[in-house]
């Protein structure tokens, strides 16, 4: 256990953003709560009891042990997070929702494993990397190790359809691998890598090309593939600078699909306007910029790479999310940290925040 003072500040930050997210959650979820359930609270309860309450749980553990316990047991955590993951093929275990296999049945309630995943690697990675000179001795190896865990962290995303997820765990890997000190070389080979996977990805799967296609001109289909982006911009666009108030969205009255989901940003839009979701966006830059100096105080190599691999991991999450719901970049599913509905998610999130925590009493 550690003793040290961890940041007030951190701490503020996190709360402050999960608040807004069970407020922006509670109003989203009311209409559809009530034509699943006959009341407003269901999803909402379902959320505090399956997210909040174990998220919360988990995140005061998390920032009482020793961060350097992870390292330890970190590709035991990496081989049970791909272990969940190929359960969800298991038949009677997976679940299927919206064409896609990413959930295991736990009869009570359900997880995705995909959420798990995100931390898994990051601790995996951290600890693999944060030895001294070890692109200086071992250079090539490590580039084979690399793209050896990424194709199969990827590979199983891929065969869920998750490509929201994939992009982001690509994204991670490859900035814990250049912190670690790859030389331009390795990266280069990684970066055509990626262009090749990403060229299979549209080969095999090629419903992923309609989303560009919509990216392009979203006029094409406007009541199928374009049906989505096009309601989330009327969303966004009817909110205005101060919004239409707190529960007054007309689009999650069935009209945007997934308002509690990955278009609960544009539902966020609709009702606190620009000033509200900027409040949220700010608040995100600011625990960025503080994780960013914790790092930068950490003279550990494991606790400085985890910390920069979690706090990219929820920032290109909400990056990621917020640019395909304005049409910035193609759509794509991945839910937004804090405010998306989804157990699995705030729990993952609270726990990896309990880590930046403790990561946060030791830096020196």
């Amino acid at each position: 256990m550690q003793k040290g003072s961890s940041d007030k500040g951190l701490k503020i930050i996190i709360f402050s953003l999960l608040i807004f997210g069970l407020v922006i959650l509670f109003s989203a979820s009311a209409v559809i709560s009530l034509e699943t359930a006959g009341n407003p609270y269901y999803y909402f309860f379902h959320q505090l009891i399956f997210g909040f309450a174990p998220g919360l749980a988990v995140f005061f553990i998390c920032q009482k042990i020793n961060y350097k316990f992870w390292k330890k047991f970190s590709l035991l955590i990496f081989l049970i997070s791909l272990s969940l993951m190929a359960l969800v093929f298991v038949p009677g275990l997976g679940l299927m929702h919206g064409g896609a296999q990413r959930w295991l049945n736990l009869k009570f309630t359900s997880i995705q494993p995909a959420e798990f995943l995100k931390l898994g690697v990051i601790i995996y990675l951290s600890a693999v990397f944060s030895k001294r000179d070890v692109h200086k001795k071992q250079g090539v190896i490590n580039l084979v190790f690399f793209l050896v865990t990424m194709l199969i962290a990827g590979g199983l995303l891929a065969l869920q359809s998750d490509v929201g997820t994939l992009a982001l765990i690509v994204i991670v890997g490859f900035i814990i691998y250049f912190i670690s000190g790859a030389n331009l070389l390795h990266l280069g080979i990684i970066a055509i890598f990626y262009a090749g996977a990403f060229f299979a990805l549209t080969k095999f799967f090629p419903h992923r090309v309609a989303r560009f296609i919509t990216f392009f001109n979203p006029a094409f289909d406007p009541q199928g593939i374009s049906y989505q982006i096009n309601q989330a911009l009327l969303a966004i666009g009817s909110g205005g600078f101060l919004g239409r108030g707190l529960g007054n969205s007309l689009q999650k009255y069935n009209y945007l699909p997934e308002p509690m989901g990955d278009s609960i940003f544009a539902i966020a839009a609709e009702e606190i306007g620009f000033v509200g979701v900027m409040i949220f966006i700010i608040l995100f830059v600011v625990l960025v910029i503080k994780v960013m100096r914790i790092a930068k105080k950490t003279s550990d190599g494991f606790g400085k790479l985890m910390a920069i691999g979690i706090i990219s991991w929820l920032a290109f999450q909400v990056i990621i999310n917020v640019a395909a719901i304005t049409k910035l970049i193609p759509l794509t599913g991945i839910p937004l940290p804090f405010v998306s509905y989804g157990g699995s998610s705030l729990i993952s999130i609270m726990a990896a925040l309990g880590i930046l925590v403790n990561i946060s009493k030791q830096a020196t």
